[in-house]
């Protein structure tokens, strides 16, 4: 799976992408931010449902959407958030 971050998510990960493999269990977006959350922080913080918007295969995507290794996901940060 190709991550892909945005905006302020650049600096504060210090990355604008990464490729990785997803765990058994992860299976749609909100699995997704719950993995990328137990990284800790500044992970943790940030890769809530509120504060990331997401997007599987560059279409907006729901907590439900299905992901897999083979997609391309962006999360951009919500403003305001």
């Amino acid at each position: 799976m190709k991550l892909l971050y945005f905006a302020q998510l650049v600096d504060i990960l210090q990355r604008s992408h990464e490729d990785v493999t997803l765990p058994a269990g992860v299976r749609n977006v909100d699995q997704l931010l719950g993995w990328l959350a137990a990284r800790g922080e500044p992970w943790t913080s940030h890769m809530v449902a509120n504060r990331i918007q997401v997007t599987v295969n560059k279409q907006f995507a729901q907590p439900a959407t299905a992901v897999d290794n083979d997609d391309e996901i962006g999360l951009f940060p919500v403003r305001g958030a």
